[in-house]
């Protein structure tokens, strides 16, 4: 059975992802930081007859990242799909938000292709990097949320070509506005 990781797992495009790759024959690690939500998409999971399991993981965490990985015995597809966003006037941002967001949209998708990368590898497997459209242009009001996202974009286009000779392969999707509670 094929098997795919899936950072924020727990809702939105996560929860839709793992839903479909379960779908599929998938064996889903569901990675998040909230164990409740990865519970509950674990149970419409197994309702579903497929087969996932919960890996704790905050994907700003180096530690923690690290951790979940050393859980996930064989992986053919990671999807880097953990984000968070705050958006508004560029004076209104703290730095909290400014950190949290570069922590978790670029740091974490950079982290978890770091200790995700042997095990793809050993498969052959592939890289999926959710960037969203905020990394195509610029946004009013989300200056902050499109500069990560940039950065995502530049990260997976030069880690594809940066493993162009090996057997993995590195995909960017551009997501547009979905109604998740992302944005709601």
């Amino acid at each position: 059975m094929p098997t795919v990781a899936i950072t924020g797992a727990g809702s939105g495009l996560g929860r839709a992802l793992a839903l479909e790759y379960a779908k599929n024959n998938y064996h889903v690690y569901l990675l998040g930081r909230t164990d409740n939500k990865l519970h509950m998409v674990m149970h419409e999971i197994y309702q579903q007859k497929g087969s996932a399991e919960i890996v704790i993981c905050d994907v700003a965490e180096p530690a923690s990242v690290s951790l979940a990985f050393q859980q996930i015995g064989t992986l053919d597809v990671l999807i880097n799909n953990a984000g968070i966003g705050a958006f508004g006037p560029i004076a209104q941002y703290s730095l909290e938000d400014i950190e949290r967001m570069l922590n978790t949209n670029v740091k974490g998708t950079i982290l978890a292709v770091q200790s995700a990368l042997e095990l793809i590898r050993k498969t052959h497997g592939r890289i999926l990097n959710i960037i969203s459209t905020a990394g195509l242009r610029g946004k009013i009001h989300e200056s902050i949320y499109c500069a990560s996202k940039f950065a995502v974009r530049g990260f997976t286009e030069s880690l594809r070509k940066e493993l162009q000779d090996e057997s993995v392969r590195v995909t960017a999707v551009y997501m547009g506005g979905m109604n998740t509670p992302f944005l709601g």
